[in-house]
């Protein structure tokens, strides 16, 4: 964001490529202190321009001793401002000022007991002993002039530091993650006791923010939003709205991947309740005239992203001037497809950052590409979407043609759909949905034999897919009651014809993901 629209207290989040670096300004966030992230090469200039009360270099799968280790100006370390190092960042630190760092003959992962040798400001309020999440290879020989170590673990006789006079912390595990206990005290007592911060920022903040910055981008041109209907178009949609007005068209793309009624309900909540101006396409039979005979996942999810573009820009070309896509690109989105402020694994793209081509002729504008699910919906609930639509459950961009495992026809789609729409219903009916993160069904590429009124059947089986998430990071699978899967099992298996199995899904991410596909 823009330095002139920034929180007067906020602290600064270097990125050196871990996939929990956002998880850190998320921590931040949640007790009501800004936080943001930067690249771990941001110039002095950029830095200096936030006016940050703290920084914190986050973790990385990078050795400092790498060719091109990633390491920030050193100049950092001269603001005047605490900083607390995490992990690679407690190494990027010492070896920087001077310690020495070097490889661990035990590489040390998941979890540990840490032990607390003395006070400081972050251990305010903690047990002298607790358990911590670490991921590490290198570790602190010898900590640079000026550094004390106050923590080991049975490994890392090194496993905290700090420099008092300079208000300098480095910690070897990741106070970010869930795995750590006291790990969310840590960061409190880092924003509060050692920089200063007061808990005044708030939901509300990230809506001016992000208006401001679209005003900024836009000025008067002319804006289209690719919108769903779920909660991650809505508030991108609603908060570009804010800041554009009538130079906003929504365009709704029925691509034919839709759940049953999805259509519908899009353009009776958008055009009659929100009076945003709304195109409707029915493109179905051109998405699946593409997809015709395509059974890679991977592929499915190229085409649909190549035709989700191609469409928007057929529609753009009618509306003159337009100069600007919206997409509502969350970051767990971002990290699974690209590097984004730093080197991670690709697990799957998405159809908001993969399979684009490449060259597109609207500019995007991602006003939640660094929120996570749970801000977003707090979002849209501080702009008064209906609790309904906030709360819906996630639904990936390419639809239900990742959950039609195999080829794509209309037929297999509408018996997903009615199997589907059973599985929302029953779920709803047994007060699970605000409990869920998602629950949906899956049509396999399998036939099964059964027996139906006496007859022998050969028909398709179903899977139910119910995960329990924060942040969909990672996932559960969630324990629902036999007598909510029984009757979700007779009620497909009774009411949807192609159907003679059901099954369920007991899969947590990792090894697997939400999705089947």
């Amino acid at each position: 964001m823009p330095a002139d629209i920034i929180h007067d207290q906020n602290i600064l989040v270097l990125d050196f490529g871990s996939q929990y670096t956002q998880l850190i300004a998320r921590r931040i966030r949640e007790f009501k202190v800004y936080s943001e992230i930067l690249p771990f090469n941001a110039s002095m200039d950029k830095i200096k321009s936030y006016k940050p009360k703290g920084i914190v270099l986050s973790g990385g799968p990078s050795s400092v001793y790498d060719k091109d280790a990633p390491l920030p100006d050193p100049d950092v370390f001269e603001l005047g401002v605490p900083i607390l190092g995490i992990c690679y960042g407690m190494q990027s630190m010492a070896h920087m000022l001077g310690g020495k760092v070097a490889g661990s003959q035990k590489r040390e992962y998941g979890r540990a007991e840490i032990s607390l040798d003395e006070d400081s400001g972050l251990t305010i309020g903690l047990p002298k002993r607790f358990q911590v999440w670490m991921s590490h290879g290198d570790k602190i020989d010898e900590e640079p002039a000026g550094f004390k170590s106050f923590a080991h673990t049975s490994n890392s006789p090194h496993a905290a530091m700090f420099d008092m006079r300079r208000n300098f912390y480095a910690l070897q595990f990741h106070p970010e993650v869930v795995h750590t206990d006291n790990g969310q005290k840590i960061l409190e007592n880092f924003a509060f006791q050692i920089c200063g911060c007061s808990p005044t920022w708030r939901m509300s903040s990230i809506i001016d923010v992000a208006v401001a910055d679209v005003k900024r981008r836009v000025g008067g041109r002319k804006v289209i939003s690719a919108l769903s209907g779920g909660v991650d178009s809505a508030v991108s949609s609603l908060l570009v709205h804010k800041a554009t007005g009538d130079n906003l068209t929504c365009i709704f793309v029925d691509n034919g991947l839709l759940r049953k009624n999805e259509a519908t309900k899009v353009l009776e909540t958008f055009e009659k309740h929100f009076h945003i101006k709304l195109i409707h396409v029915d493109a179905s039979e051109r998405f699946l005239t593409k997809l015709a005979g395509v059974t890679d996942p991977e592929k499915k999810r190229k085409i649909i992203g190549h035709e989700f573009i191609a469409v928007f820009e057929e529609e753009a070309r009618k509306i003159r001037d337009v100069e600007f896509l919206v997409q509502g690109t969350l970051y767990p989105d971002v990290i699974e497809s690209v590097s984004f402020k730093g080197p991670s694994a690709v697990i799957k793209s998405h159809h908001n950052v993969g399979g684009l081509p490449d060259v597109m002729e609207l500019e995007l504008i991602e006003p939640l590409r660094e929120l996570f699910k749970d801000e977003v919906r707090a979002v849209g609930e501080e702009l008064g979407l209906s609790h309904e639509i906030c709360w819906r459950h996630p639904f990936p961009g390419p639809g239900l043609a990742v959950r039609c495992l195999g080829e794509l026809t209309r037929e297999r789609l509408d018996v997903l759909r009615e199997a589907d729409a059973i599985v929302l219903e029953e779920i709803k009916l047994a007060d699970l949905y605000k409990d869920l993160w998602q629950a949906f069904a899956v049509l396999l590429p399998v036939n099964t034999v059964g027996v139906m009124g006496d007859e022998r059947t050969y028909e398709n089986a179903l899977a139910v897919r119910a995960v329990t998430s924060v942040d969909a990071m990672t996932a559960d699978w969630a324990k629902i009651p036999y007598e909510t899967l029984g009757v979700i099992s007779n009620r497909i298996i009774n009411e949807v014809k192609g159907i003679n199995r059901v099954v369920y899904d007991i899969s947590s991410k990792p090894p697997g993901t939400i999705e089947w596909e």
